[in-house]
């Protein structure tokens, strides 16, 4: 479980991948165990990471009465693969569904105790803020976002979504300049922040920017960054990730315009 935590981290999903399910397959024959379900979360983790997402919503599926079994239906453990659950369907453009998953988790999250409730609660608003500006309700997800940070002022990977998320609700009602401005701010925060901390988000800063940026006309910065995060996540994650797309959606979109 350990190296396929660290694997993960580290960004080399495909092996964290087959660690993972080596483990859940160990320990397979064990009722319930809970190392195996466990690591199973992770290898679903880690096949979404390779642009994989409907694998992993299967993987989940499985998961879900198993983990609500072994642990409890408002424990930790089940909150966390029920918000990652949630956030694959949004990388499936099943919008409505995360949006409503991710409010029920949060909803949950937040009368929850222990450390982990809050992190949880942060981690599913964020997944709500993207699947509200998908289905175009982009005042929704800035006042969400807004909220969500005004909660959560640690200077770390949460707080560099959540900016993420503000800016891609700006983007979505025409307010560039301001999305530009919350899209620097995140780029300041995650050249702070170590390595494992932003990886996930590779390439989203940049498309967040050359989002921006085109909005505004200028649209060279906005191909060298849409460029620049479309390489990114291709390296990161694969073609079939959801940000490696809409780094390829918005360069098709600056290429219209353009006449290329």
């Amino acid at each position: 479980m350990a190296q396929a935590t660290a694997l993960y981290q580290a960004g080399r999903y495909a092996e964290a991948e087959a660690e993972a399910r080596s483990v859940a397959a160990a320990r397979s024959g064990q009722r319930d165990d809970t190392y195996a379900p466990l690591a199973l979360g992770i290898a679903a983790l880690a096949a979404g990471a390779q642009g994989r997402h409907a694998d992993a919503v299967t993987t989940y599926d499985a998961l879900l009465p198993v983990f609500g079994r072994i642990f409890g239906a408002e424990q930790p453990q089940t909150l966390k693969l029920r918000s990652d659950r949630a956030q694959a369907l949004g990388s499936l453009a099943r919008y409505a569904e995360c949006a409503a998953e991710c409010a029920a988790v949060a909803r949950v999250a937040a009368r929850g105790t222990g450390p982990d409730m809050p992190l949880i609660a942060t981690a599913a608003r964020n997944g709500q803020i993207y699947a509200l500006s998908a289905l175009g309700r982009h005042p929704e997800a800035e006042a969400l976002a807004r909220e969500a940070l005004a909660a959560h002022r640690v200077p770390d990977r949460f707080t560099l979504v959540l900016r993420l998320g503000l800016a891609r609700s700006l983007n979505g009602q025409d307010r560039h300049e301001e999305a530009l401005a919350e899209a620097e701010r995140a780029d300041e925060l995650r050249r702070r922040l170590p390595q494992e901390q932003h990886r996930p988000e590779t390439g989203a800063v940049e498309l967040a920017m050359a989002t921006a940026l085109h909005g505004l006309g200028r649209d060279a910065e906005a191909r060298r960054l849409g460029t620049a995060a479309q390489d990114a996540c291709r390296a990161a994650f694969g073609p079939d990730h959801r940000r490696t797309t809409e780094a390829e959606a918005l360069l098709d979109r600056i290429d219209r315009i353009d006449g290329v």
